[in-house]
């Protein structure tokens, strides 16, 4: 997963949130985590597509828009190097600590 900050380069968005999987499969499952674990944040997109085709989902949240691509197409959008003077972050989710539970809501 990678963060550009874009402050200081669009008055559109803060930030974008690239990342992908190798399957269309992947990236639905990515995108639908990220919509559910944001709306129990309280955070709803302005505006979402592609979730359906599942090769490049977007998910706009004003100062943040999330990008999770299908890997080929992410090669081939390149936003990395269009937006190449964003400073940049990569990101891993931290681990679970041993012993404790996810929260599911039901």
């Amino acid at each position: 997963m990678l963060v550009l900050d874009l402050r200081k380069l669009s008055s559109v968005t803060d930030f974008f949130v690239i990342c992908g999987s190798d399957s269309a499969i992947g990236v639905k499952a990515i995108a639908e985590a990220v919509l559910m674990q944001l709306k129990e944040e309280g955070a709803v997109a302005n505006h979402l597509e592609g979730l359906s085709e599942g090769a490049w989902i977007l998910a706009d949240y004003g100062d943040v828009v999330v990008h999770v691509f299908l890997e080929q197409v992410r090669r081939y959008y390149d936003l990395e190097s269009l937006w190449g003077d964003a400073p940049r972050k990569s990101f891993r989710p931290r681990a679970q600590k041993a012993g404790t539970k996810r929260r599911v809501k039901k």
